[in-house]
């Protein structure tokens, strides 16, 4: 997921990518895409903390049929 902030030249909104220890920053034009790219990360953190829950039950019943 494409991490998020402020660019230190122009200061605005920027995606920011490190490749070979540069760091480059790409502008977000839309605020309504900003938000949504926000929006997009909340859902994937909610995704990721219920898979890693699934898989500790799954885990946890493996264990119990053993």
């Amino acid at each position: 997921m494409s991490k998020v902030a402020k660019c230190p030249t122009c200061g605005s909104n920027s995606k920011i990518k490190e490749i070979d220890g540069k760091i480059s920053y790409e502008a977000v034009q839309d605020d309504e895409a900003f938000k949504k790219i926000g929006q997009l990360k909340k859902a994937m953190e909610k995704f990721k903390a219920k898979a890693e829950q699934l898989q500790e039950e799954l885990e946890t019943l493996k264990a119990e049929t053993k």
